[in-house]
């Protein structure tokens, strides 16, 4: 498993962090994508913005293609 897979994983499960990387992808995209990058790095998963943006592109389920839609321009 990729860190961007790991990540996204941990991420989804914690549904406050879930909710507040959403709120900020709404108002600053690239902004939700540095933070991904640096709650991956705290967590031993570093990852780079266009790894998270490659992997949340492969996903196939409802919630992301909202992310994708909404927060189109960092994501």
């Amino acid at each position: 498993m990729s860190n961007a897979a790991e990540l996204y994983r941990r991420i989804e499960s914690d549904h406050e962090l879930t909710n507040g990387l959403f709120r900020q992808a709404l108002q600053n995209p690239s902004g939700a994508i540095s933070a991904i990058c640096e709650i991956g790095q705290s967590l031993g998963l570093p990852v780079t913005p266009d790894e998270v943006k490659a992997h949340i592109s492969s996903l196939d389920d409802d919630l992301t293609k909202q992310w994708l839609i909404k927060a189109r321009g960092g994501l």
